[in-house]
């Protein structure tokens, strides 16, 4: 064995009393303190400082072999670090990931490919996504969202939208972090690395009303099929945070979404899928300043015109802390239409409410065919809550004469306590919301309810054993049957999705 090799060196550590056993996993200096160099011979010590800056130097940018689940595997793999990405947290690597993307791109009839972010913190701005490929981010590999708003291109507004949702921006806003647009089968996933949106500044010229153009969200895709997020650590996005658009067969798992609580961060949405079709979300833990999840489909005569709904969702086994917002928000720029929604085991803390409808005259479209069962809820403002007054608009040409339908709404085994008001459900007069079911709700009251704890006004529906007793418009139909509200017994095509093991 060469003297002068790093095997020999790492060899000679057992000479010098230390136990190298899984050394490359080890902060360096945990294993042997600089302090401790003082009391060993020149020479052991020098040995021992070419041990610690190697492992330093292994620490950083090291791809590791592993497997992961997904949806399709991949021909061909790379490092970052191949393409000159330096993972110190301050060095940008907005070129690295350009020229991967580029490089990789050529793959994409030839069994696609990967990039591998190893450990390392990976400053840069905004990049685009390619199909066929996999982004995987290692085990304490960070992506660093740059400060810069110049490293944020601006790109048109949704045609569903037709203006920014912060500013109108002259028919422009920022691109998304991690951007994707006509593509087929991409995936974003890691053994829980972590992305991060850095949003302090973008939130700051927020309240500030500084911004010209709408913040980025963290994650988009457009016109897509066969998307995959998985097994990330998302933090802190300028907006919302993955925002999936005109896509269909998109599986979400396993996420952690944080950021802090309104009104720090406004408007940090967790998952807001938006006019997309077979979608399945699933064990995700999401802490936001905004709706934990919400279902969009374009904003008033925008989203009407493109027509494009938000339909065959299923969401399951998802945790939301969010004190101002909603678990799961219907609207509001629901024009397109919103239907066939299956919401079930989900849990809900410290939430201002549970599954609510936002809408309002002149968003049109409709919300129907929603089923929710299993949903637990702890400290909450409202459990149900549904509003025909979501005034909020993008312009002056709005249609008074677009109303919204919201029919064939059903709750089913609901568990609350800590909760001020069990419901605050206004419909549209002129417009009734319709249909609505709610059967087997047991909910407890805070030390200090409000005295009105049923508020119905422009609604119809019917109940069977809820407590405590809900309003007249709500009469209880299930008395001395076996009654329960409608939940769906066939499966959506994106619950049969098997993912395969995959390797780098």
């Amino acid at each position: 064995m060469d003297s002068g090799s790093v095997e020999f060196r790492f060899k000679k550590l057992v000479g010098l009393g230390l136990d190298w056993t899984g050394l490359e996993s080890l902060d360096p200096l945990t294993i042997c303190p600089f302090s401790e160099l003082a009391n060993r011979p020149g020479d052991q010590a020098m040995e021992v400082v070419f041990v610690i800056v190697l492992l330093g130097l292994l620490s950083v940018g090291r791809v590791e072999s592993g497997e992961y689940p997904a949806m399709s595997c991949r021909k061909h793999s790379a490092s970052l670090t191949e393409y000159g990405g330096v993972g110190d947290g301050k060095t940008s690597n907005t070129e690295a990931f350009k020229k991967a993307m580029a490089d990789l791109s050529k793959f994409s009839s030839d069994g696609g490919a990967q990039l591998i972010v190893p450990p390392g913190k990976w400053l840069t701005g905004s990049f685009n996504l390619t199909s066929h490929f996999t982004l995987y981010l290692q085990k304490d590999a960070v992506i660093l969202a740059s400060q810069d708003e110049n490293d944020f291109p601006l790109i048109p507004v949704l045609p569903s939208y037709g203006r920014g949702r912060d500013a109108p921006g002259d028919g422009l806003r920022y691109s998304s972090f991690i951007y994707g647009n006509n593509l087929t089968d991409v995936i974003l996933t890691g053994a829980n690395g972590t992305i991060d949106g850095q949003g302090q500044t973008w939130w700051d010229k927020y309240h500030q009303k500084k911004l010209k153009y709408t913040r980025p969200t963290l994650i988009e895709i457009l016109y897509s099929k066969q998307i995959q997020i998985s097994n990330l650590t998302l933090l802190n996005s300028p907006q919302w945070v993955v925002h999936p658009v005109y896509s269909s067969d998109i599986l979400i798992q396993g996420l952690t979404i944080l950021a802090p609580y309104d009104p720090v961060s406004p408007n940090t949405d967790g998952i807001d899928p938006d006019s997309c079709s077979n979608v399945r979300i699933e064990d995700c833990y999401i802490v936001s300043g905004d709706d934990c999840i919400s279902l969009k489909s374009g904003w008033d005569q925008y989203g009407i015109k493109v027509g494009m709904p938000t339909q065959h969702v299923i969401i399951k086994r998802v945790t939301c802390i969010s004190p101002d917002s909603a678990l799961i928000a219907l609207g509001s720029e629901m024009s397109g239409g919103v239907q066939d929604i299956r919401i079930e085991d989900t849990v809900a803390i410290n939430t201002e409410s549970g599954i609510r409808i936002k809408t309002a005259v002149g968003r049109g479209g409709y919300v129907k065919d929603i089923y929710v069962r299993n949903v637990t809820m702890h400290t909450m403002k409202y459990v149900f809550w549904m509003t025909g007054n979501y005034k909020s608009h993008p312009d002056n040409n709005t249609d008074p004469k677009a109303l919204p339908v919201i029919n064939n709404i059903n709750y089913k085994d609901i568990t609350a306590e800590n909760v001020t008001m069990v419901a605050n459900l206004e419909g549209i007069q002129g417009d009734p919301f319709t249909g609505i079911c709610m059967s087997n709700v047991n909910i407890g009251l805070s030390a200090k309810p409000k005295k009105l704890q049923w508020n119905c006004t422009d609604i119809a529906g019917f109940t069977s054993g809820v407590t405590p007793k809900p309003c007249a418009l709500l009469p209880d139909k299930g008395a001395g049957k076996d009654f329960s509200c409608d939940f769906p017994t066939d499966k959506l095509p994106i619950e049969d999705v098997q993912l395969k093991t995959c390797s780098y």
